[in-house]
């Protein structure tokens, strides 16, 4: 049986990891070097490293701090925020990342999926996707969650896998930085959409939610941040949680 995986997820401003609710109020939380070096130390899976930063310098300040972050991991190490290029992509492959996040300019632009995962390999290539809930459906947003579109979440996710995704992380704005659990409702639908790979994101507030979303749907990962950040639970907890419910998990 597939292992499913536990990923910390770094949001970072400025240089600095941060955190917020519903994608809003975001506050500073720590140095991501030094909480990089820590997860891995406490068995993470991989690790998520989002740059939410809308300054001009931007895309400089990711690809140096990517390649201190890189040189502190063994461990699969995903990036993502702002890549519109494949240039850009190649540029955070280039400075130790082993895979790429594309959000905001693959919705816009889906061929960006092909683009990159024809120059790097499917394998690289993790489409993350926010979505809301409204009255007609689920819905992507874009910038950061902040602007809804028409585009209906479940059509763009069965089209994932065609235009050259390796894998998805889906992200629910509703449950962001709520700690209320996974949207279970939402990831059983993807996961009749689409063969690749999920990740659960938005929601997690305690041990219980990582083990319902892995009991109660097909997602291989579940990624979390303030949790972790605030050491309210330890990766090590959690996977021997698992264990004891013949969740499989990676070993320590």
């Amino acid at each position: 049986m597939l292992k499913r995986r536990v990923i910390p997820c770094l949001d970072i401003d400025q240089g600095r990891v941060v955190k917020g609710v519903n994608f809003k109020g975001i506050r500073e939380v720590g140095d991501p070097i030094e909480l990089a070096k820590r997860y891995e130390n406490e068995g993470a899976d991989e690790l998520v490293f989002l740059d939410i930063s809308a300054t001009v310098e931007r895309r400089k300040t990711r690809t140096q701090l990517v390649n201190r972050v890189a040189k502190e991991l063994s461990i699969p190490f995903t990036v993502g925020g702002g890549i519109t290029t494949v240039y850009e992509a190649k540029e955070v492959i280039d400075n130790g990342a082993d895979k790429v996040g594309v959000n905001s300019a693959a919705v816009r632009n889906p061929l960006l999926v092909t683009q990159i995962a024809e120059r790097l390999g499917a394998q690289c290539v993790v489409l993350s996707l926010d979505i809301a809930e409204t009255t007609s459906g689920y819905r992507l947003a874009v910038k950061g969650g902040r602007e809804l579109t028409n585009i209906d979440a479940f059509e763009f996710i069965a089209s994932a896998e065609s235009l050259g995704a390796g894998e998805l992380l889906l992200t629910s704005i509703a449950k962001d930085g709520t700690r209320s659990g996974f949207d279970i409702k939402l990831l059983r639908e993807a996961g009749l959409r689409t063969k690749l790979p999920i990740i659960a994101s938005g929601g997690a507030g305690v041990i219980e939610h990582f083990t319902e979303v892995y009991q109660q749907t097909e997602v291989t990962a579940a990624l979390a941040a303030s949790i972790f950040h605030n050491q309210e639970i330890s990766i090590n907890q959690l996977k021997e949680s698992c264990k004891r419910q013949d969740i499989p998990v990676r070993s320590l």
